[in-house]
């Protein structure tokens, strides 16, 4: 592709729920723009955007990609989104550097779960938006219909620019209202061309009088006063279409190079000099021949091709042979090749200019939300925001060959996803790889097969139970033994005693008159410290006590350290086994954001989980906070579950609270999982 310049640039992302059309609107785009010689199908795994494998083989996007589409002299960046909700993460990325939206219905189903939740995100960055409704073509595509729907959920700011002609398989094009042509028709495009109008007025004072006195605007009023009111958020003009036919692609083409605003137009990020938690900052203007400042928005990873960064410049151009200052990393890099991508095919270029989308090879001290600039001007973007992990499998190697690699590939995939979080159970020693969902998870553990030849096995993750003692009590042990020549001899007595939640273990001694020796004291406390690995109820660690060293005796030929060692580790066991031990669970702080329709359900679940309902506060938006706490080990599974019962509308965070003891009747039930877990480990 030619040069272009920045005010001749469109980047604009892909919006939808899952399975609403937006990879096959991409395909569709470069067939209209003459780019592909073959249209690609899901079916098929032959579309640009949707080229790994997984994607393939799940028919469905799991990342986000890069589609560079010509148009009339314009660059259209079109960055399409996964709309499946364990890839939020990709979306967050991908809207990071977008300067506008497409959000995309589809014609038979109307505004689903997954096109509220982007409508929402694209509020929260004030993106201005464009609506395509798809599959016009398809059974039950009804375009009244889904503008109605439209316009109760989001507003009456949402105007159609276009009338079907024609629905299902009688669908055969569009009328377009702000064609002059279209004013003499009477009907349905009359009713809605007035009401076009109307919405275009609304936006300014001058057209809006114009209006009030019956006064026609003009052609040039009415698409620039779209576009302004598009660009301010005023109007959301929705566009109608069928992908495979490329009914309405071309219209939507014209109407993102006439009505998306270019990087120039918008107001440019507030960066820091230096660091990101400079105190010193500047709005930067998008010029190309200002000084280089550029964000990775993106990476991939793999162990032939090495890393692919992608990145979007704010400001100056990106030249091959550049020589860059990350900023995240304080590192010098170099540029080598810069390549134009175009889903997974690359094209050598020589440039990206300030607004453009490029990607690099080989940059290795940059990761995803580093910003890359000059050394004689540091400056850092602010990073992109990705939503926490909310599901955790722990993650074990398949075979002893995979072992040395696993850390390291999984670190490389986190470094791919920023969403994905690798942590180590401290208790349990469990590695655990969390994501925004099963699915998610698993594709990960997918691609990391793939690409580094690694095989992971993912399984429900350890609860980190501990015991503990509910009573004081007082335990005496004599290790006595004789073998020939000298013997062993150690006498204790112990008192142990319960301490209150969190404190931990502690060790004290109270004996007098040397009844045993001050040698022999720490022996006595490291056998009791051994002693704590593991309890009478289910063989955890045991926690929250005090052992007392009261009293004992001592032989002064066959008493020794060990001897004493191993009467204390005795002795505890003895005592744990008669002050009534119980079993401890983690209990969680959550924080569970559901649409009022469904708090009713969501309680009742939580209370069927053992959970305590602490409250719940109407968020004013139709939705309510209900906060609870709840036993981890009832909420593995809790963002399948959540999803499931709120229609994907239901979010959650949840953080360690405290340590409580599980009831007596639920102990038999946890003994035999933990049993289950450890045989099937073995």
């Amino acid at each position: 592709m030619p040069d272009i310049k920045t005010e001749r640039v469109r980047n604009v992302v892909l919006l939808s729920h899952s399975g609403a059309g937006k990879t096959i609107l991409s395909e569709a785009m470069l067939d209209v723009a003459g780019v592909t010689s073959r249209f690609g199908t899901i079916e098929d795994g032959t579309t640009a955007s949707d080229y790994e494998p997984e994607e393939v083989r799940r028919q469905g996007s799991t990342q986000t990609s890069i589609v560079p589409v010509p148009w009339r002299d314009h660059k259209i960046n079109i960055i399409d989104t996964p709309g499946y909700a364990d890839f939020r993460g990709e979306v967050a990325s991908g809207m990071r550097v977008a300067d506008g939206a497409i959000l995309v219905i589809a014609g038979p189903a109307g505004i689903e779960v997954g096109a509220q939740q982007m409508w929402d995100l694209a509020d929260e960055r004030g993106l201005p938006r464009i609506m395509f409704v798809s599959k016009m073509d398809r059974e039950n595509a009804d375009f009244q219909r889904v503008i109605d729907d439209i316009t109760e959920k989001f507003g009456r700011h949402c105007v159609p620019v276009q009338v079907c002609v024609g629905a299902e398989a009688d669908f055969s094009g569009i009328v377009n209202l702000l064609d002059p042509d279209s004013e003499g028709l009477e009907g349905e495009v009359k009713a809605a061309r007035e009401r076009l109008v109307e919405a275009v007025a609304e936006t300014d004072d001058d057209l809006m009088l114009k209006y009030l006195e019956e006064e026609p605007l003009s052609q040039e009023e009415l698409t620039d006063g779209l576009k302004k009111g598009i660009a301010s958020g005023a109007i959301v003009p929705v566009l109608a279409g069928a992908t495979p036919s490329g009914t309405g692609v071309k219209e939507l083409m014209d109407a993102i190079v006439e009505f998306m605003p270019s990087p120039s137009d918008v107001s440019g990020p507030t960066v820091a000099n230096g660091t990101s938690d400079s105190e010193d900052e500047r709005v930067l203007a998008c010029d190309s021949d200002g000084p280089l400042v550029a964000l990775v928005f993106k990476t991939t990873a793999d162990q032939f091709v090495g890393k692919l960064s992608y990145f979007r410049v704010y400001s100056g151009t990106m030249k091959n042979g550049s020589q860059l200052w990350n900023t995240g990393a304080n590192e010098s890099e170099r540029v080598g090749q810069i390549l134009e991508v175009r889903g997974e095919s690359q094209e050598s270029i020589s440039e990206v200019t300030a607004g453009d989308i490029g990607a690099v090879s080989k940059l290795s001290s940059v990761l995803t939300g580093h910003t890359l600039s000059t050394k004689e001007d540091p400056v850092s973007l602010p990073s992109i925001q990705f939503p926490p992990a909310s599901y955790q499998m722990a993650v074990f190697p398949k075979t002893k060959a995979d072992v040395d690699k696993m850390t390291t590939s999984l670190a490389r995939m986190s470094e791919e996803d920023p969403s994905l979080s690798i942590t180590r159970e401290s208790d349990t020693l469990e590695m655990l790889l969390g994501g925004l969902g099963d699915t998610h998870v698993e594709v990960a553990v997918e691609k990391i097969k793939r690409k580094f030849g690694v095989e992971i096995v993912l399984e429900l993750p350890k609860v980190p139970y501990k015991e503990t003692i509910s009573t004081t009590t007082k335990v005496e042990y004599r290790h006595k033994k004789q073998s020939g020549g000298h013997g062993q001899f150690g006498h204790v007595w112990l008192e142990l005693q319960p301490l209150p939640r969190g404190t931990g273990f502690e060790f004290s001694t109270k004996v007098v008159g040397g009844v045993v020796p001050k040698e022999y004291i720490p022996s006595v406390e490291k056998g009791v410290t051994k002693a704590l690995s593991g309890g009478p109820v289910a063989g955890f660690k045991i926690v929250d006590l005090r052992a007392t060293l009261v009293d004992g005796s001592y032989h002064s030929v066959d008493s020794s350290g060990v001897s004493f060692e191993i009467a204390g580790g005795n002795a505890l066991i003895k005592g744990i086994q008669q002050a009534n031990p119980v079993l401890l669970e983690p209990v969680m702080s959550a924080q569970v954001t559901v649409p009022d329709a469904f708090t009713g359900d969501v309680m009742g679940d939580l209370n069927s989980k053992r959970g305590r309902i602490q409250g719940m506060t109407p968020q004013g938006d139709g939705t309510t906070l209900i906060e609870a706490e709840v036993p981890q080990s009832e909420m593995l599974q809790y963002a399948t579950e959540l999803r499931s019962q709120t229609q994907g509308l239901g979010s959650f965070t949840m953080q360690f609270e405290h340590y409580e003891a599980v009831p007596q009747h639920e102990i038999p039930r946890i003994v035999e999982v933990v049993r289950e877990q450890e045989e099937a480990r073995a």
